[in-house]
């Protein structure tokens, strides 16, 4: 996720002030950075790719003069990292400099126009948009704050951003819709962020600008407005007594809560994707004789979900494989005719890289699907998507799994849709709940987050595990079992429901825990059969079911429920929360780190 810094300062220059405060927000994850300042009525700028010190280094981050100035740590979700791409991002007169955090949808409609009024493009970013209505908005005689605020009106999607201009020297204008953006007060100067640890070691007083607010900073303090109507918002500073790291993680404990809570924004932001890239994707699957879903770990449950996703709605038989099992399975039999589709958050995942490399020897198409644009997989696929789920810091994936199969169920109802096999009716209802998908996922985290504390200290000495699930389910219980594994080293065992017959029912005595994962679909009636037969042989029951299932819950020890309504094709998406949640608190409950857990990496980049 992007970082955003502004300063005006009363005295002293801006860009060492901006440096430090980028470095405290280095934690956020970025490929790039940039510092722009005031000074004698001009806009100077500084930016590279790279991390901050290697930045600083080649270009001295400190020596821009100027006691008013902006800085950006990159993500890059439009544009590869580049010197060019990196923020702050100009307009054609050198006027404007914005950075931003978010994903602006209508860019590309947005670059069209302003391209034929004239406006000369850098960069291949979604941001310089902005740049260059701001400088439209000053051309027609308003004010920054006016240029602005009738600049955000114009942008669908999500942002956080600052800006300064020559033309008023002494302000930085914010605006904010869904991504994070906070003020900080001091005697000797105003700030603004992305996050709080940016300004905390300069001051601890804090104001959080809510959706659609616009805010004013200058030598005076700030001034917050509505952006619907200009309304003047009242709103008194909150005093922060977080340390620093608690900062970091903006209040939660640990960095895999924040990112389980980060979901519903981060499932927003796949509903963003450029429909050109999806359409392109879309076009390659549908021509492919065979389609491999290749990858590791979570990422792997996400392709065997959507393997179920592109069956039942494309009417197309696709391959999930395990990444490193790709070259011994399958590498000989792929052709020309084959696509392979690789999912990797790092795009350097080493197993899927190598899967990836034999294909391209043996002249199949290669997808991507990653996280990290400018990675090897961005490099050497044909076509790739980002999952614009933004850093994942905590080792165990969470928003990930989300993040992946979101995209993956917009590919599958594009590809229904191009092929006719879905009623419109049916592919208009499908995307209206996955429009829904965000809100869903945010109530169910308020609504049984609680719950699922009080089973996991109810079930933390147990010493195993079951999960089981049907159909495309059974994904979901292999996440989940693969979050209690990771964190909580708890022993777990998954396997599709109507499987616990052949072997692992051996396991079953009196209080031995089985997690359910059902929702009311097509495997209903099944699986509660497999409930009754755990239940006879002394198990203790704990269901993920759909709000209000009487049947399960008279069966179940324990149960936490989910939003009814859900199409059994989108199901694994809130269905894996509790199942994420109950394994971080496994994890607490037991004394472990959710974080650090042993033996693990973030990415893994060796074979």
């Amino acid at each position: 996720m992007c970082g955003i810094f502004g300063c005006i300062l009363k005295s002293g220059n801006a860009a060492p002030i901006i440096h430090k405060a980028l470095k405290r927000l280095e934690y956020r994850g970025y490929d790039s950075v940039g510092e722009a300042t005031i000074y004698e009525g001009k806009l100077l700028v500084k930016k590279d790719k790279g991390k901050i010190d290697e930045v600083h280094a080649a270009h001295n981050l400190d020596d821009l003069p100027g006691r008013i100035g902006l800085g950006h740590t990159r993500w890059a979700t439009h544009g590869g990292p580049s010197e060019t791409n990196a923020h702050p991002h100009g307009d054609c007169e050198t006027q404007v400099m914005v950075v931003h955090n978010g994903i602006i949808e209508n860019f590309l409609e947005l670059k069209n126009e302003l391209e034929e009024m004239g406006h000369v493009f850098k960069s291949k970013t979604d941001t310089e948009v902005i740049s260059h209505i701001v400088e439209e908005e000053l051309k027609e005689g308003c004010s920054l704050a006016d240029a602005v605020r009738n600049a955000v009106e114009k942008l669908d999607g999500s942002y956080a951003i600052a800006v300064i201009s020559n033309k008023e020297p002494d302000k930085i204008v914010c605006a904010r819709k869904e991504s994070p953006l906070v003020i900080g007060v001091a005697n000797d100067a105003v700030y603004c962020a992305s996050d709080i640890p940016a300004f905390l070691p300069l001051t601890n007083t804090a104001v959080i600008v809510e959706d659609g607010e616009l805010v004013v900073l200058d030598d005076k303090g700030y001034e917050v407005r509505k952006i619907s109507d200009r309304i003047l918002v009242s709103r008194e500073p909150t005093i922060i007594d977080w340390s620093p790291e608690m900062a970091e993680k903006q209040g939660y404990p640990h960095y895999m809560l924040k990112e389980i809570h980060e979901q519903p924004l981060c499932l927003r932001n796949t509903l963003r994707l450029q429909e050109q890239y999806l359409d392109l994707m879309t076009t390659f699957l549908d021509r492919a004789g065979e389609v491999f879903l290749v990858a590791c770990g979570t990422s792997y449950h996400a392709c065997l979900a959507a393997s179920y996703i592109f069956s039942k709605l494309a009417m197309l038989a696709t391959h999930p494989i395990i990444a490193s099992e790709f070259v011994e399975q399958h590498g000989r039999a792929i052709n020309i005719d084959s696509v392979l589709l690789a999912v990797s958050q790092s795009g350097e995942t080493a197993d899927t890289l190598e899967a990836v490399q034999c294909a391209r020897e043996r002249a199949a198409t290669v997808l991507g699907l990653t996280n990290v644009i400018g990675s090897t997989l961005t490099r050497v696929a044909r076509a790739y998507v980002c999952q614009q789920s933004r850093p994942e810091i905590g080792v165990a994936a969470t928003k990930t799994f989300t993040s992946q199969l979101s995209v993956l169920s917009q590919l599958a109802l594009r590809l229904a849709k191009k092929r006719g096999k879905v009623s419109h009716v049916e592919i208009e209802q499908l995307e209206e709940k996955l429009q829904q998908i965000p809100d869903i996922v945010e109530r169910l985290l308020e609504a049984q987050e609680g719950q699922i504390k009080k089973l996991a200290r109810k079930y933390r000495d147990k010493k195993c595990f079951f999960f089981l699930g049907r159909g495309i389910s059974s994904s979901s219980a292999l996440e989940g079992r693969l979050k209690l594994l990771e964190i909580a080293y708890a022993p777990a065992i998954a396997f599709p429901a109507g499987e616990s017959k052949h072997g692992p029912i051996s396991l079953i005595e009196p209080g031995f825990p089985v997690i359910f994962v059902c929702p009311r679909d097509g495997t209903h009636k099944t699986i509660r059969s497999n409930i009754m037969e755990m239940k006879a042989r002394g198990a203790s029951i704990i269901a993920v079911i759909e709000e209000g299932d009487e049947a399960i819950k008279g069966m179940a020890d324990d149960y936490v429920e989910i939003p009814k309504g859900l199409p059994e094709v989108l199901s694994p998406i809130p269905y894996v929360i509790p199942l994420q949640l109950f394994a971080y608190y496994m994890a607490t409950e037991r004394g472990c780190d959710p974080d650090q857990p042993r033996n693990l990496a973030k990415s893994v980049t060796v074979k």
